[in-house]
C-alpha cells in the first residue's frame, strides 16, 4: 500500500530533486505539492515548482501557500540558490498552472479525509503547516506523522545557531514541534552526510535523460555556491533525505529527544535545542536524524531518476 504524502517545498535546488523522488517512487502517493516562501519569495518558489513539474511531466496539483512568516519579515537564500531560487538550468515555459485553492486550505481538506494516513513532508519554512494546524486543529486526526527537513542539533547554517528553514519562521516551527504529532527532524547533521560528490554526479549524468541533465545542472550550480559560501567540497541534498526516509526508514538512524525551538530574539533565535542527555527532564517529542546510509541513499535516488 502506497504512503499518502503532501510535499511542502520552497524550491530551491534540493527541493527540486526532492520533488522528482517523491513524484516517481512507487511506494509514495503524492497527493499534492504545496509551496511556501523560503529559498526565494513565493512568486519564484511557485514558478520553480511549476517549472520542475512541467519539465518532468509530473501530473500532481501545485498549491501556492504563504508569502511571509507568521510574525517576522521574509528572508531568502539568494546567496545559495540564486536570484531565481533555481539558478543553473534554463527551463522552457511551463505548461502547468497553479491551483486556485490555497495551500493551507488544501492541507486542511486533504488531512480531514483520512485517519492517521497522511505523511506531511515539509522541506522549507513551516508556515503552511503551522497555519493549517492553527486554522483547523482537527487535521491532526488525518496526519500519521510529519517528516521535516530543518534544524540541527549542532551548528546552524544561517546563523551560528540556527538552520535556515527554522530561522525563517521559528514561531511556525514551535507550533509544529509542540503539536503533539509524531515529528521527525531531518536536520543539517544528517543532510551534510548526503553530499553529491563528483562520482555521484557522474552516475546521474550516465542516465542520459532530459531530467537527469537538469539534475546535473542543478547540482553544478548548487555545488558552486556551497563551495563559495561554506567551503564544502560537494553540495548536500538536504531535502531529498526527508523524502528518502519516508520511503525507507532503514536509511536513517534516529533518536527520540526532547526538542524545543528558541523563539527568543537573541543569538540563538531559531535554534532547535535538542536535549541529548535529558537534563531538562522534558519528555522526548521529536525523532532526530543522526546517521545516513549513504550508499543506499544514492542508489535509491538514482534508481528513481532512471524512471524519468
Amino acid at each position: 500500500m502506497k504512503t499518502k504524502i503532501i510535499l511542502d517545498v520552497d524550491p530551491g535546488h534540493d527541493d527540486a530533486v526532492a520533488i522528482l523522488l517523491a513524484a516517481k517512487h512507487e511506494s509514495l502517493d503524492l497527493r499534492g505539492i504545496t509551496v511556501v516562501a523560503g529559498n526565494q519569495v513565493l512568486e519564484k518558489t511557485v514558478q520553480n515548482t511549476l517549472n520542475m513539474c512541467s519539465m518532468a511531466e509530473i501530473d500532481v496539483p501545485v498549491y501556492a501557500g504563504q508569502a511571509s512568516p507568521l510574525f517576522r519579515d521574509q528572508e531568502v537564500a539568494a546567496n545559495i540558490h540564486g536570484e531565481s531560487g533555481l539558478d543553473g538550468p534554463q527551463f522552457p515555459e511551463s505548461t502547468k498552472q497553479v491551483e486556485a485553492q490555497g495551500a493551507v486550505d488544501f492541507i486542511i481538506e486533504e488531512c480531514l479525509k483520512y485517519d492517521k494516513e497522511l505523511v506531511l513532508i515539509p522541506t522549507g519554512p513551516l508556515t503552511n503547516i503551522a497555519l493549517a494546524l492553527i486554522k483547523e486543529p482537527r487535521i491532526k486526526k488525518g496526519i500519521k506523522e510529519i517528516v521535516l527537513m530543518g534544524g540541527a542539533y549542532g551548528l546552524g547554517n544561517h546563523t551560528p545557531s540556527a538552520e535556515f528553514n527554522i530561522y525563517v519562521d521559528p514561531e511556525a516551527a514551535h507550533v509544529v514541534f509542540e503539536s503533539g504529532l509524531p515529528v521527525t527532524m531531518v536536520g543539517l547533521d544528517l543532510t551534510h552526510q548526503a553530499k553529491a560528490y563528483p562520482h555521484v554526479v557522474e552516475r546521474i549524468k550516465q542516465i542520459n535523460s532530459p531530467v537527469a541533465k537538469v539534475v546535473v545542472e542543478l547540482l553544478e550550480f548548487f555545488g558552486f555556491t556551497y563551495e563559495r559560501v561554506f567551503g564544502f567540497e560537494a553540495p548536500p541534498l538536504h531535502d531529498v533525505c526527508a523524502v528518502a526516509y519516508v520511503i525507507d526508514r532503514s536509511l536513517i538512524k534516529t533518536r527520540k529527544l526532547p526538542v524545543v525551538i528558541d523563539t527568543n530574539k537573541g543569538p540563538c533565535y531559531g535554534r532547535t535545542v535538542c536535549d541529548f542527555y535529558g537534563v531538562t527532564g522534558k519528555p522526548a517529542n521529536v525523532d532526530v536524524a543522526l546517521e545516513l546510509d549513504q550508499d543506499r541513499f544514492w542508489d535509491l535516488l538514482i534508481e528513481t531518476l532512471q524512471k524519468y
